[in-house]
């Protein structure tokens, strides 16, 4: 094989100059190993304090033992354990519905399902502000997408009259949005799916564990003063690895919806089904979850005194009404300046910026846990207080 010329120009190299350009901008990412130290992690999505919690590790280590670690094939051949078809049983138990089906991460759940239930000539209506999966999911489906504006019910309506020729129609909402910490309205886009015979897909993903009398999430929440949620939810898809405090995702409703994700959904089929052992600690996250509410009482209620604490010092919360607490800072480069005091003082809390945010909206994400106490609040609250001109 004869040598590159000289001078040639690699095929790659414009990596580099995308990522200088992102470094100029404040976007670039760089890879951390976890929080490190004894900074106090506000970063994290452990709302229940379950992630390092001695009782899932002992789950985790018995079925480990007992079935060794890897689970070697997808769940449609040989990967799908007695340990995984009990989770199974115990999600659709906690979510009140017939069925459940394990997936690898959220991100995988949201990814699949919307394009196993809506195709050619069908609609998704989708709000502004979901997840990335949720977004991905879409575009995966050559379903027409209909975007309708961030938690506007009268705008989700008329989208749904102006498309009523549609095929099969879906609505597609994060229940509690991750950046902004508020809830859709449940209730309307309930009664519009209902009127419009959609189908009504939702992602629990941040309020699982933390919201509803017993943990279930928002439906739960929503349903005690609207029933009518309960009946307009089709597709309940949550997530393993946040309050519950281990990995995966999880879809749960009909036995049919079920059976047909089980045949049809791609990142299901084609992926390696997800270890026993960490289906074993999942169930004894979800067991804690019913065990000890006072796990989601406590975090509810030191994010609702953080909230307060920092409405009074001046800070911009946004619409939060949860455990997802964002302080609204606007430029990117301030955003990771504030971040970095923070981390110098001992606190980790994450700036986000652009893509997953628009332009101009970059923020402080601070996720509390119920691992949190009021003297990390403290900290936290007279921390920014002090970096306020950063």
């Amino acid at each position: 094989m004869p040598d590159p010329p000289v001078n040639a120009v690699r095929p790659d190299a414009w990596i580099r100059d995308a990522l200088r350009d992102l470094q100029a901008e404040g976007l670039r990412r760089r890879r951390r190993v976890g929080v490190g130290g004894p900074h106090v992690d506000f970063g994290s999505n452990d709302y229940l304090g379950l992630a390092g919690n001695a009782q899932l590790a002992a789950a985790a280590n018995a079925a480990a033992a007992e079935q060794g670690w890897g689970a070697g094939a997808s769940p449609v051949v040989a990967g799908r354990s007695s340990v995984h078809a009990a989770l199974e049983q115990q999600i659709a138990r906690f979510e009140g519905v017939p069925a459940a089906l394990l997936f690898p991460s959220g991100y995988a759940a949201n990814s699949a399902v919307i394009p196993t239930l809506v195709g050619e000539g069908d609609a998704i209506f989708t709000d502004a502000k979901n997840h990335a999966s949720i977004i991905d999911g879409c575009r995966l489906s050559p379903a027409r997408r209909h975007v309708y504006r961030h938690g506007d019910a009268e705008h989700l309506a008329q989208l749904l009259g102006d498309a009523s020729s549609s095929g099969r129609r879906l609505i597609v909402t994060d229940t509690l949005f991750s950046m902004d910490g508020d809830f859709a309205p449940l209730a309307e886009i309930a009664r519009l799916a209902l009127e419009h015979e959609c189908m009504l897909m939702v992602d629990e993903a941040h309020a699982t564990g933390v919201w509803g009398p017993g943990g279930r999430g928002a439906i739960e929440h929503f349903a005690a003063q609207e029933p009518l949620v309960e009946q307009a939810v089709t597709v309940r898809v949550g997530t393993l690895s946040k309050a519950i405090g281990s990995a995966g995702g999880f879809v749960a409703g009909s036995e049919p919806l079920i059976e047909w994700l089980h045949n049809r959904a791609r990142a299901y089929v084609y992926s390696t089904a997800q270890p026993a052992a960490v289906a074993a600690a999942s169930a004894e996250g979800l067991r804690l979850v019913d065990a000890e509410p006072e796990r989601r009482e406590r975090v509810r209620r030191l994010a609702e005194s953080l909230r307060g604490r920092l409405l009074g010092d001046g800070w911009e919360t946004g619409p939060s009404v949860s455990q997802i607490v964002p302080i609204l800072v606007g430029d990117a480069e301030r955003a990771v300046r504030l971040s970095e005091r923070l981390a110098e003082a001992g606190l980790f809390v994450p700036a986000i910026r652009p893509p997953s945010v628009p332009a101009g909206q970059s923020l402080l994400r601070v996720s509390v846990s119920a691992a949190h106490t009021d003297r990390d609040l403290d900290r936290l609250v007279r921390t920014l207080h002090s970096a306020r001109s950063v």
